[in-house]
């Protein structure tokens, strides 16, 4: 199994090269409108043009409109979509029949009806995040063991020198990182973007049989 690694918060062309460059897998574009680290819907498409097609582009949302998640996906062009908040399983399955959802779920939400039901639906992939999105603050991931959904992606406070542990301990699909590889809001750190990609390469390899 291959863990993927997400860098979020990209807000220009030049960041997005760079984590390309230092192997990410995906890159997130938030497009909520309360982040620090807001990007337009043309400087997300621009960068997915020049990253290329093998790097997956992901719009994040929060407790937007129907409309306007489908707008911004469509003009950004991107390649799944992030949905955060207390949003219905109609409306993951609505984004669903468009795009990839990565749901986003906190550790007080993993078995509520709800939630469940939204990730029964196909196209749906779970992430387990910390209650407060970008804020630099990892979940105890010893007390997830058990309830850790399968093929969830981890996100909340991982960087370089936990994402290995966070890895070994709950075997994700994949893991996102934002205000760990920041030198301030919205501009990446390339030294922590490459060490937290391998930091996680080379935490997969030691977690996972070959």
């Amino acid at each position: 199994m291959t863990v993927r690694v997400k860098v979020c918060g990209t807000t220009s062309v030049h960041d997005a090269v760079l984590s390309a460059e230092a192997g990410a897998d995906a890159l997130g574009f938030i497009f909520a409108p309360i982040s620090k680290r807001l990007v337009s819907a043309a400087v997300a498409r621009e960068a997915g043009l020049a990253v290329g097609p093998a790097v997956a582009r992901v719009g994040v949302f929060l407790n937007q409109g129907l409309g306007e998640v489908l707008r911004l996906s469509e003009a950004a062009r991107v390649s799944a979509v992030q949905l955060h908040g207390p949003v219905s399983s109609l409306y993951v399955r609505e984004v669903a029949r468009y795009h990839p959802v990565l749901r986003v779920l906190r550790p007080g939400d993993l078995g509520r009806e709800e939630a469940l039901e939204a990730l029964a639906l196909p196209g749906v992939t779970p992430m387990l995040d910390a209650p407060e999105p970008g804020g630099g603050l990892p979940l105890d991931w010893d007390s997830l063991r058990e309830a850790f959904p399968p093929r969830a992606w981890l996100a909340g406070g991982l960087g370089p020198l936990n994402v290995a542990e966070a890895i070994r301990v709950l075997r994700p699909a994949g893991v996102d990182a934002v205000s760990r590889l920041e030198c301030q809001p919205g501009v990446k750190d390339v030294e922590q973007v490459r060490a937290f990609v391998q930091a996680a390469q080379g935490a997969e390899k030691q977690s996972y049989p070959q």
